[in-house]
Parts: structure tokens; C-alpha cells; sequence
């Protein structure tokens, strides 16, 4: 059995992804450690989940989607983990997303073990997020794309979170890295378990953005289209997560509650077992993205509408992409043109008492996943 070193740039807390391939391959019998960064130091430094051991190194306080501060911060978990791991000397080292691929290359280097990468996103274009149209943040995003793909060169193996759908008319991070040349295989970021909630309330009804709170532009969008429902019928907005867009947002949100009236609940960041509670108290999930940075258009699939639609509730997402055909192809809410706010009040109102299923689950590619990790350790 093979002693796995998985590594990823946040403090695995939660990160779905993570542990559920994780936890496939320690079912396998493989020893699995994975090395986080928790760069708010708000996790314990070391967990074990499901025989799966967490160490969470805790290097000083960095933000998510900053600029210099979360380069130097990033920059910094990588060398350290990088001399731990030359020590430790795992089988197999697997690097989630490009921010950590210089650290799997230089120990495949050193130690000429396997290199798996798991591509959640398209990493380069998070320093696109609160400016898409920055000269100097597309110099960046471009120099970051172009080291992705010269350490695509020395993977063994690559795992991707989505994929176009058979006969369908959108593209996804398996094109992506098909059009550069690399072959992949599509682990969609789907809930393990499904099951229906009841309504939260009968009177009132709540929209809720759970997750990292990178996007003003989604949240203005969000605003203008709540704008346009008569004040009696408006409903509740719940903010989950933290984020460097957090206070932006809650300034926005304020502000519009001032001048329009909105009953508005921050919940501030949470803890993957909080993330029930979360859902339970939504009608709506909005999970509309700004498309100019490009991983929508590239083909990036929200957990919100996965996570929402395992207990049944609605997703808003962007049309024209890959996304929405999803969303609308498995009738898992409703998809909406970007900059369309009037399109979006009326899905909001179309869904905000309906219920949805969720039929393919993450179990759907356990079988693969583990397939093709084995066939690597065997050759």
C-alpha cells in the first residue's frame, strides 16, 4: 500500500474534494496525510478524519485572493512543506490545484516519486477575481498560466472537476487541458449523500450566497434584481463565508437595506458542520459568477448548486456555460444571462417555492478515481 501526501493551499476545513478522494483511497488501505494551509489559523493544527490525517500548517495570517500578501503567504507553505515532504519521502504526492504543482514537481525531482494533479479550477484565474480588467492582474494570471502548463509536462496522472457533457454545447476543464495537450479525468465536486428538506418557512423566504465572498459584481447583480420585486415580497438574504470581498459586500448589502429595505443575516465564516444548518434555512441558492475572469466560461461548476440540490434546494446559476447546461439539463434550479437582472428576479420568484433532485452523486466516480489512482501505482 502507498503512503499518499495530498497537498492544498487551504486549511482542508472544509474542502470536500480533498477528503473524499482522500478518504476512496484510504478505504483502499493507503495511508493518506494531507498537507493544508490554514492561512486564517482558525483549524486545529492536526486532524484525523476517517483514518485520514490533516496537518495544518499555521505560517502567519494571509487572505484569500489577495495579491502580494497572499503570493508571499503562499509562497511561504510551499517551501515548508516542500522540506517536510523531502524528509517524510511519500509514494505518491497529489497537488490540488496549480498553487501547489512547483512543490509536487521538485519532490518528483528529488525523489522520483508519482505526481497526481487534481485541478479543481482554473488557479490562474483567481487573481482576475476582484479586477478582471487589470493590466497588471492579466500579466500575472497569464505568467501563472503559462508555469501550469510548462508543470503539466512532468505529471503522471491528472484528475479534473468537470468535463462537457455528451452532446452538449458547452466545455469544461477537460477540454481545457485536452486543447494544451493533457489528457484528464473528470471527478465532478458532487455531495456523497441526497436527501429532500422541507421548506424553511411558508411566509417568508430566504436567497442565501454560502461560500468564499471573492465577487461584489454577483452581489450588485444580485441587488438590482431584488430591487425590482415589490418591498413586501422580497425576501431574505443570507451572506455565508468569509472572503477579501467580505466587508465590500456587507457595505453593499447594508447600504441598499438603508435606501430599499432589505432584511439582510451575515453569518460570518463556518465550518463544514455547520454547512447543514446553513441549507436548511434556504429557499434559494444564488450561485451567479462574474464571467470575465473566465473560469465560467472555461467551464467551472459551483459546489453551491451541488451541495443545494442534495437537500432539494434550488440553484441560480449563469447561463451559457457549462454550468447552467447542467443546471438545466438536470433541472437542479434555473440559469441566468449574466447582467440580466430582471431575467434573474423572475427566476428567483419562479423556484423560491420548488424543490429539486439531485440524481448523480460523487459516488458516480468513486469507482474511476480509484481505478486510475491504482493503475498509476501499478506501472
Amino acid at each position: 500500500m502507498a503512503n499518499v501526501a495530498m497537498v492544498v493551499t487551504n486549511a482542508c476545513d472544509p474542502d470536500p474534494r480533498v477528503m473524499q478522494s482522500a478518504r476512496w483511497l484510504t478505504e483502499q488501505g493507503h495511508q493518506v496525510t494531507v498537507h493544508a494551509y490554514d492561512r486564517q489559523q482558525t483549524s486545529g493544527a492536526i486532524s484525523l478524519i476517517d483514518d485520514v490525517k490533516i496537518v495544518r500548517y499555521h505560517l502567519g495570517k494571509s487572505p484569500y485572493g489577495g495579491l502580494i500578501k497572499t503570493g508571499l503567504g503562499i509562497r511561504k507553505f510551499q517551501k515548508f512543506v516542500l522540506s517536510k515532504l523531502i524528509i517524510e519521502s511519500p509514494d505518491v504526492v497529489v497537488c490540488h490545484d496549480a498553487d501547489t504543482l512547483i512543490v509536487g514537481c521538485k519532490l518528483k525531482r528529488k525523489l522520483g516519486i508519482k505526481l497526481v494533479f487534481d485541478m479543481h479550477d482554473l488557479q490562474h484565474t483567481w487573481i482576475l477575481m476582484s479586477n478582471p480588467k487589470s493590466l497588471i492582474r492579466k500579466v500575472i494570471s497569464k505568467a501563472m498560466q503559462r508555469k501550469l502548463l510548462q508543470r503539466l509536462k512532468h505529471i503522471d496522472h491528472i484528475f479534473t472537476s468537470s468535463g462537457a457533457l455528451e452532446g452538449g454545447k458547452y466545455l469544461g476543464f477537460e477540454q481545457w487541458l485536452l486543447k494544451h495537450g493533457h489528457a484528464s479525468i473528470v471527478i465532478e465536486n458532487r455531495p456523497e449523500t441526497v436527501e429532500q428538506v422541507s421548506l424553511p418557512n411558508t411566509e417568508n423566504w430566504t436567497v442565501s450566497h454560502i461560500g468564499r465572498i471573492r465577487d461584489l459584481a454577483s452581489i450588485k447583480l444580485l441587488l438590482e434584481a431584488v430591487k425590482l420585486i415589490p418591498e413586501l415580497q422580497r425576501p431574505i438574504l443570507h451572506i455565508a463565508g468569509d472572503g477579501t470581498e467580505y466587508n465590500r459586500v456587507k457595505q453593499e448589502i447594508e447600504q441598499f437595506s438603508d435606501n430599499f429595505g432589505l432584511q439582510h443575516v451575515f453569518a460570518g465564516s463556518f465550518h463544514k458542520s455547520d454547512l447543514r444548518s446553513l441549507l436548511e434555512q434556504t429557499n434559494v441558492m444564488y450561485a451567479m459568477y462574474n464571467p470575465e475572469r473566465g473560469n465560467i466560461a472555461d467551464g467551472a461548476l459551483s459546489t453551491k448548486m451541488f451541495d443545494a440540490a442534495s437537500l432539494g434546494i434550488p440553484s441560480i446559476v449563469n447561463a451559457d456555460c457549462l454550468m447552467g447546461e447542467i443546471c438545466m439539463v438536470e433541472n437542479l434550479g434555473k440559469s441566468v444571462v449574466w447582467g440580466d437582472s430582471e431575467q434573474l428576479k423572475n427566476a428567483l420568484l419562479e423556484v423560491k417555492r420548488s424543490r429539486v433532485e439531485l440524481e448523480k452523486t460523487v459516488s458516480d466516480f468513486k469507482i474511476e478515481y480509484i481505478r486510475n489512482f491504482e493503475n498509476l501505482l501499478n506501472n
